[in-house]
């Protein structure tokens, strides 16, 4: 079995381990799964071009680490609970019997439909078991799931289609969300109209009685072609260094990144992850709240828990619906141990109902998890004193989808926590802390650049068709170091507190989203010259999206504009990346090159003006003081 630690000796332990022998502590978590051939070399590692390669020449396919393995020893543990979006609907429990057979029916479909090793597969799916049978059933092929958040916009959507060239797209029919029912392959329908020419078939699941467009030569129902296959797939053999999936992620530019992740090193890294931060022992009923549209949906509700043999938990709905108790009755309900959200969650929860948790018998839980962001010290008591009551440790956990899975976080009872701090690093990472010229900060109580000088079996390979954006992105910065675009401060007792992003990405309420996309989005409007996009905390989703918007004319329906804008970016880029305010602006703060002062407005937005720098060097130094003014308004408004 994968290692688990179980003191802060053995913790130490390993992390010496980890560092002095890396290649010897990685291959025997390797051993403990199942291979068809062994690999010869355990690191190939260049970090210059880079080009890093684990477990090379071993052989396997995930799934049967998923989900045979575990059918020949406890076929009837219940390998995922379906917690569905409405209150009066059953749950739907699977075992790994059942889901293997579900995942190789499906199998079988795909291949049936022309999918074969290599082939790229869309995803834009709500949270329904079919979501995980279908990520599985393209593992089990060697097909390339690439799975989209079904929250997109068509235009996003058609954009990842085409980057991957992808083959199929597997949706629903509708996505029931909250108390709304969203019309999923209507959007797959207008993504398709873009120029999507690669896409031969879309596969939907119906999940309602309503009615939907139909195109026979393309479209084809779940249960018309996956529920009459045969149960038995023989899995592809795959290299360790193929393809497992690809999710795109934004950037600094508007172009989103896709990120590739590999079968050998993912699978090891995100089980040997998944059982020490969540400290998780059979029989334990896990539940991550995540969407499978993010990296820990793919790592942390799938192929974590079923590659150590766990029941997870998959939860269509949203924390609100029908009410602020539906988080906390779930966990009493399925007696869930280990909780894993984001603080973007927590928060609204807090707003919610403050006393709520205290209705509901949480006594099961023993980790709570916090993901996708930097917790606030306020949320952190809270989630500590009405959630965990001193029963549950709280595990801050950083990582990223570029790293596959939790780089840093403390151990429940095993490292100490403290508030905003994701504390540690986990065995086989290197963190260090940098300053611009890319000098080692060494000691503690520093602030820097947080890289990291050493690679893990899970870190990303490439970025789809585009090896020297990975390159320029993560590894150009300073040399022979994996660059995180996040500023992180070292205490005096060596903790890690990550401190947001340096690049022009937002955090929005654990999602990153591009200034630069929701510029191009603005800037599409007739009436827009230009825009600058910055963020500013939100005390819901932790940063919220303030955008400075010069319009040709004098605008005289200012809420009619603001609504044209706010439509045009749910289109483009889709609701999440809407700004929350949008500032009219006569000119927006430039250098004497023309470059936008972004730094200004951002202390603007943050309401912080008492130390702006010199202005004076500004072209147009007066602009500052009419930004201030308008923003005035706004926060007093």
């Amino acid at each position: 079995m994968t290692l688990q630690i179980k003191s802060f000796d053995e913790y130490k332990d390993a992390y010496r381990r980890s560092v002095d022998d890396p290649e010897a502590f990685w291959a025997e978590q390797a051993s403990t799964f199942e291979w068809r051939e062994k690999w010869h070399t355990v690191l190939e590692n260049d970090f210059i071009t880079p080009d890093v390669k684990w477990f090379v020449g071993g052989k396997l396919n995930i799934t049967e680490n998923c989900l045979d393995r575990h059918v020949k020893t406890k076929p009837d543990q219940l390998a995922i609970i379906w917690e569905p979006n409405e209150v009066f609907q059953k749950p739907l429990r699977l075992t790994y019997k059942q889901l293997l057979s579900e995942v190789n029916k499906c199998a079988n479909a795909l291949k049936e439909m022309g999918v074969s090793k290599g082939d790229r597969i869309c995803f834009y799916m709500p949270m329904i078991p079919q979501v995980a049978i279908a990520m599985l059933a393209c593992a089990r092929i060697g097909a390339i799931h690439s799975v989209v958040f079904a929250g997109f916009s068509a235009n996003s959507l058609a954009d990842r289609i085409k980057d991957a060239s992808c083959k199929m797209v597997i949706c629903s029919d509708f996505n029931h969300r909250g108390p709304k029912t969203i019309p999923v392959k209507e959007v797959v329908d207008e993504a398709i109209k873009m120029g999507c020419d690669s896409v031969e078939k879309v596969l939907v699941f119906q999940s309602t009685n309503k009615n939907v467009e139909w195109n026979p030569d393309l479209d084809i129902w779940w249960h018309d072609i996956v529920d009459r296959q045969d149960d038995v797939c023989e899995p592809e053999v795959m290299d360790s260094e193929d393809m497992l999936f690809i999710l795109y992620t934004s950037g600094s530019t508007g172009k989103p990144k896709g990120v590739v992740h590999t079968v050998g090193g993912y699978m090891v890294y995100t089980c040997f992850t998944f059982k020490n931060v969540f400290q998780y022992e059979e029989g334990d009923t896990y539940w991550c709240t995540a969407d499978v549209g993010w990296i820990t949906g793919h790592s942390y509700i799938l192929y974590g828990p079923l590659l150590a043999g766990a029941t997870t938990l998959m939860f269509e709905g949203v924390p609100g619906h029908p009410d602020a108790g539906r988080f906390w009755r779930v966990c009493e309900k399925h007696r869930v141990n280990q909780f894993y959200t984001a603080p973007t969650a927590i928060r609204a929860l807090m707003a919610a109902g403050w006393h709520e948790p205290e209705h509901y018998d949480l006594s099961e839980l023993k980790v709570i998890g916090s993901v996708g962001e930097p917790i606030n010290e306020e949320a952190w008591h809270w989630y500590d004193e009405k959630v965990a009551r001193g029963n549950a440790k709280i595990v801050d956990t950083w990582w990223q989808t570029e790293t596959g899975g939790i780089l840093i976080t403390p151990l429940p009872n095993i490292t100490d926590t403290k508030p905003c701090f994701a504390s540690y690093p986990l065995p086989g990472v290197q963190p260090v802390l940098v300053d611009q010229n890319g000098t080692e900060l060494v000691g503690n109580n520093v602030e820097g650049l947080l890289c990291i000088k050493f690679p893990w079996p899970s870190i990303l390979r490439t970025t789809y068709g585009d090896h020297e954006r990975c390159k320029s992105t993560y590894f150009a910065p300073f040399k022979g170091m994996y660059f995180t675009g996040d500023g992180a401060k070292r205490d005096e007792d060596g903790r890690y507190r990550i401190i947001g992003r340096v690049d022009d990405v937002i955090n929005v309420s654990g999602h990153r989203i591009g200034t630069a996309e929701v510029e191009d989005a603005i800037n599409q409007h007739s009436g827009v010259v230009e825009s600058a996009v910055v963020g500013y905390p939100h005390d819901i989703k932790g940063q919220g999206i303030y955008a400075y918007v010069k319009a040709h004319h004098e605008i005289v329906e200012e809420a009619h504009f603001r609504k044209e804008i706010l439509d045009i970016v749910t289109k483009a880029i889709g609701p999440i990346a809407k700004p929350d305010v949008i500032q009219f602006v006569i000119q927006l703060p430039k250098t004497r090159s023309g470059k936008i002062m972004r730094r200004i407005l951002r202390k603007i937005a943050e309401r912080d003006t008492s130390n702006l720098g010199d202005t004076s060097t500004l072209l147009n130094p007066e602009s500052v003081d009419e930004l201030k003014e308008g923003a005035e308004k706004i926060f007093n408004s």
